[in-house]
């Protein structure tokens, strides 16, 4: 199998139509900062929006591609 950079992974998820989360993307794709991975994929020009969600008391962003104009 063919060894992919995290911002790889995480831009095929991403394209694939899928949320991720900081915990999910340390479980699928063994990355810890996966705010700095989103920033690096922006900076690709993708169109990445955040959202902030509560789930079990704590806080934190949910990333999805979006078109721009909704994004921003």
């Amino acid at each position: 199998m063919e060894n992919k950079s995290q911002n790889e992974q995480i831009r095929k998820h991403l394209e694939a139509g899928k949320k991720i989360t900081p915990l999910e993307a340390l479980e699928q794709f063994n990355c810890l900062r996966l705010g700095a991975r989103i920033h690096n994929l922006k900076g690709m020009g993708m169109a990445i929006c955040s959202e902030l969600v509560e789930r079990n008391g704590k806080r934190f962003a949910e990333y999805s591609l979006a078109n721009p104009a909704v994004c921003g």
